[in-house]
């Protein structure tokens, strides 16, 4: 079962509370306009509107200033400096950024105080705080969903394994941790698309470093298999559905067809493995694990062994 994709609400809060020790940023006055949203992810050196031109100002953004922005304001009288800052504050911006350790002249720090807004202070560089608040952003920003199954990093491949109630996810799962590799997440995964070209996975709040194995109930990873038996979250390389063998219509002998499983708009490789007693499942699931890394490397078996076949077979025929 797939639950909708949402795009996370990020605040003026939010964005200090998960980033100031990352950003070195020090809160200037009160904290104000927490609740604020940020509606961009992204950052706005507003050097334009202070000189006076709104047209075309990204009032959605967290707004910085640096040390051209500084010496541009103290250049100007005190009331036109005090009127242009008045000016952008009066705009819905988010927050202000001082980058560069500059010191904030107290009649700024009133005027977005008296506007309700907060101000920060950083010691960074005003580009690489732009940079790295912009990371930090975007993976904010990243829409979200959660996918009914289980993740496990299988020789440093990201694998989902899904499947419905009852046919041995959990316990294909355990199998691989007893091999030595690392659980991310039982049976609900979520999941974040990063730029739209990977997903990241991981686990619930509640669940993490857990799992549910029908007749033992829950257990706790780590503390039986070991710290190096766990991962926070790991890039999706490969789905793995787990299909009754009565249910499957046909089984794809030779691997050349491709399959693909959607999330968030992210295509990731998918195969499905019929399950009926005997297989060795967790075994099965090794394996394919380690045939997607080789075909990342861009060696596909089957392809391989196909055209082998079909120079044979022009041989004979010659």
């Amino acid at each position: 079962m797939r639950q909708k994709s949402k795009i996370p609400v990020v605040t003026v809060g939010d964005f200090f509370a998960n980033h100031a020790a990352f950003l070195q940023l020090k809160l200037i006055g009160p904290a104000l306009g927490f609740t604020r949203r940020i509606i961009e992810p992204t950052i706005n050196r507003p050097g334009l509107a202070l000189s006076g031109f709104f047209e075309y100002f990204a009032e959605k953004r967290i707004q910085v200033l640096g040390s051209a922005e500084m010496s541009y304001l103290r250049s100007l009288p005190r009331e036109v400096m005090t009127e242009r800052f008045r000016l952008m504050c009066e705009h819905a911006i988010p927050c202000v950024v001082f980058s560069r350790g500059t010191p904030v002249p107290k009649i700024l720090q009133d005027e977005a105080h008296r506007h309700g807004i907060s101000v920060f202070r950083t010691p960074l560089v005003t580009m690489k705080f732009i940079n790295s608040a912009t990371i930090a952003l975007e993976l904010d920003f990243a829409p979200t969903t959660s996918e009914h199954g289980s993740m496990v990093d299988v020789i440093g491949m990201g694998v989902m394994v899904r499947g419905s109630s009852g046919v041995g996810k959990s316990e294909c799962v355990l199998g691989l941790i007893e091999r030595g590799y690392s659980l991310v997440a039982d049976d609900v995964t979520r999941f974040r698309a990063l730029e739209g070209k990977e997903l990241v996975g991981t686990a619930p709040d509640l669940t993490r470093y857990h799992m549910e194995v029908r007749g033992l109930g829950i257990i706790n990873v780590a503390s039986i298999f070991g710290v190096s038996s766990i991962r926070h979250e790991k890039r999706l390389d490969l789905v793995v559905t787990l299909k009754d063998w009565q249910e499957m219509d046909e089984v794809d002998r030779t691997g050349l067809e491709h399959e693909h499983y959607e999330i968030l708009g992210v295509r990731v490789p998918h195969v499905t493995i019929p399950v009926r007693p005997g297989r060795d499942l967790a075994r099965l699931i090794e394996v394919a694990a380690l045939d997607q890394k080789l075909k990342s490397m861009g060696h596909n078996s089957a392809i391989e062994f196909n055209q082998r076949l079909m120079t044979m077979m022009q041989r004979k025929e010659n």
